[in-house]
């Protein structure tokens, strides 16, 4: 069947939007969602479908034509954001050193957000600052090594 007809593509196997299509309806029934979350559940529902509107496309060598539908361009649609997610990784990894890399979260509590609404620049460097000890310390530590300084200021 495919988009718009609430059942899954056949082509690519099941979709995310397909899923939306068939169970958001009583999900959302049952469990209260922000404004902003319907929004991006109704665009990747409606994505790809006659809902958005169509435009034909036509063969060159034999005039066959076929509606190809509009998609949402919402930046939560991975169907719609794929080919820009693959051109920022590749922009992404064309900066990177030839060696080992690891990702790091260091996470601050809830509490402390509204304080740094008002306290950007002071409180962001005192963070990095607090989490280049801590690597330094841990690779002091646990590596026998030491870290090479780069400068960090916010804003």
């Amino acid at each position: 069947m495919g988009a718009g007809s609430g059942q899954p593509a056949t082509r690519g196997g099941v979709e995310l939007a397909d899923i939306f299509r068939a169970y958001s309806e009583s999900y959302r029934r049952n469990h209260p969602l922000p404004v902003s979350h319907l929004k991006v559940m109704q665009a990747l529902e409606r994505c790809r479908t006659a809902a958005l509107g169509a435009h034909l496309q036509q063969c060159d060598a034999c005039g066959f034509e076929r509606p190809a539908y509009n998609s949402c361009r919402n930046r939560h649609c991975p169907k719609c954001q794929s080919l820009a997610k693959i051109k920022w990784l590749d922009q992404q990894k064309s900066e990177l050193l030839p060696t080992g890399y690891f990702h790091l979260v260091f996470t601050l509590p809830h509490e402390l957000n509204p304080l740094f609404l008002v306290n950007k620049k002071p409180l962001i460097n005192i963070l990095f600052q607090s989490v280049w000890q801590t690597l330094a310390q841990l690779a002091q530590s646990r590596l026998g090594g030491s870290l090479v300084a780069l400068r960090f200021s916010c804003c």
